[in-house]
């Protein structure tokens, strides 16, 4: 093999799932939440409306739903003005 060529993908490290938020990917400890990631993204739980793979996730449920490998996360975050 020609130096400089290299055939390694790149990949989570073990123990982590890919997700996509707002269409960009990350890379979550596996058994994180949808607050963990909210958290990690520096976001209120307070301030936000989330939706993984099309269904919109109740705040209720944010510190106990586990993400999975593959969700598709839509955030969007509300903003105070007048």
């Amino acid at each position: 093999m020609p130096f400089g060529h290299c055939t390694a993908t790149l990949r989570p490290m073990s123990g982590q799932i890919t997700v996509s938020v707002n269409g960009e990917t990350r890379h979550m400890p596996q058994g994180a939440t949808v607050a963990a990631l909210l958290s990690a993204i520096g976001l209120d739980t307070r301030k936000v409306a989330v939706e993984r793979n099309e269904e919109i996730v109740p705040r209720s449920t944010y510190a106990t739903l586990a993400l999975t490998e593959g969700d598709t996360l839509e955030i969007v975050h509300f903003i105070g003005g007048g």
